[in-house]
């Protein structure tokens, strides 16, 4: 039998490809610390629960294909209190942050054509990539200063005649890089001058921990439908398997884009978008008290890092991941023996081997993504699992 390119060629997924060890682990009693994914253990709101209790029509029908009218209507809201003129005909209802990548990527893109991203980046956009026919241009940035952009000059020197589109992500999954005003500003020209949409992934906005606030594509009026906005409930209201997420642009085609791809697939799942209407009032001290959680686990991840020797990580300033590089030669061999041949009381760690975050054969063999999504007294034995593991790999 034969398989096309685009089946052959999708990649496994760093975060989710080690899962049969861990089952095989958690088979034999082992408790295995998720650190591979971005799965927070903080409550969902329980207004989400009750909305979809109070769920009271005889049909769960299908939806508009561009998300039910008054979770557009609150989510344009939602924009429109951080200061952006968005109003419910810019935003389309997607199944997830994903989708809302892949329809971007589809509407903006014909086979072949290219994007610009920086690595290392979220690593589904490698899958989404081919799935589209898209060609990912990586431009490489560099922990050693904290994986902020590079010179306008090296992010020129990649926009060839096939480009569509520069891809961000900020606060960064998996770096946790928040980019500056002035790194926003060099893309917002690059986009204006070379004639391309700038595609912004805003999924972890509301987690910011340094001096550095977060800038948003909306916050360029002078873009104009250039901007394409990329969001998600999942990270920012701990309702990851709701799979609500969204698009935002002001250009009507683009809109029309999103709506005739959203046909396609006929609508998100109705009963989360009622759900998560609850959500989107929420404001204030619930992001204030969740951005401190995450804000006392990564200073935990970070304090059992300097732990290890051989080990180095620049601090995140924002979302819930970290780059580390470990002293091993290939990170994901190291990975998998963590589930198959090690345990520290019982105990162990699953982490994302970093080669599957790049675009550029060979990088990231050294580094792992962690997640610090588990509350502290976890994550403090995970990394003492590591810690260990490390130790008793390099003994093998």
């Amino acid at each position: 039998m034969h398989l096309s390119t685009r089946g052959r060629n999708v990649p496994p997924s760093p975060i989710r490809k080690l899962v049969p060890f861990a089952d095989e682990a958690k088979k034999r009693g082992v408790v295995v610390h998720h650190l591979n994914i971005g799965q927070p253990d903080v409550p969902t709101p329980e207004v989400f629960f009750e909305r979809v209790g109070s769920f009271r029509e005889k049909v769960l029908a299908y939806g508009h294909s561009a998300g039910s009218l008054p979770l557009r209507q609150g989510m344009a809201a939602y924009y429109r209190r951080l200061g952006y003129p968005v109003g419910d005909e810019h935003v389309t209802v997607t199944t997830g942050g994903s989708e809302a990548i892949l329809f971007s990527m589809m509407a903006i893109c014909d086979p072949g054509d290219e994007i610009v991203c920086f690595e290392p980046f979220y690593t589904n956009y490698n899958s989404f990539a081919v799935q589209a026919g898209v060609t990912l241009r990586p431009v490489r940035c560099s922990p050693d200063d904290g994986y902020h952009l590079p010179p306008r000059a090296a992010i020129e020197a990649a926009i060839g005649p096939r480009t569509r589109a520069l891809l961000i992500c900020t606060p960064n999954n998996p770096t946790g890089t928040v980019l500056r005003r002035d790194e926003m500003q060099t893309l917002v020209d690059l986009a204006i001058a070379k004639d391309l949409f700038l595609v912004s992934d805003e999924a972890y906005r509301e987690f910011v921990y340094g001096e550095v606030p977060h800038t948003s594509v909306l916050a360029f009026p002078e873009l104009g439908g250039r901007a394409i906005l990329l969001d998600s409930l999942s990270k920012r209201y701990s309702v990851c398997g709701a799979r609500i997420g969204c698009v935002v642009s002001s250009d009507p085609e683009l809109q029309r884009s999103f709506l005739h791809l959203g046909q396609a697939r006929l609508c998100s799942p109705s009963l989360e978008q009622h759900g998560a209407l609850g959500l989107l009032p929420i404001e204030g001290d619930y992001f204030q008290s969740t951005q401190a959680e995450y804000h006392r686990r990564r200073d935990a991840v970070m304090r059992g890092l300097a732990a290890i020797p051989g080990a180095s990580a620049r601090t995140p300033e924002g979302a819930f991941y970290v780059m580390a590089r470990l002293p091993v030669d290939d990170a994901g061999r190291f990975c998998e023996w963590l589930l198959r041949e090690f345990q520290l009381d019982g105990e162990t760690v699953m982490l994302a081997p970093g080669d599957g975050f790049y675009a550029t054969p060979g990088l990231g063999r050294d580094e792992v993504r962690i997640a610090y999504v588990l509350e502290v007294a976890h994550l403090e034995r995970a990394m003492r699992c590591l810690r260990e593991g490390l130790a008793a790999y390099a003994k093998r």
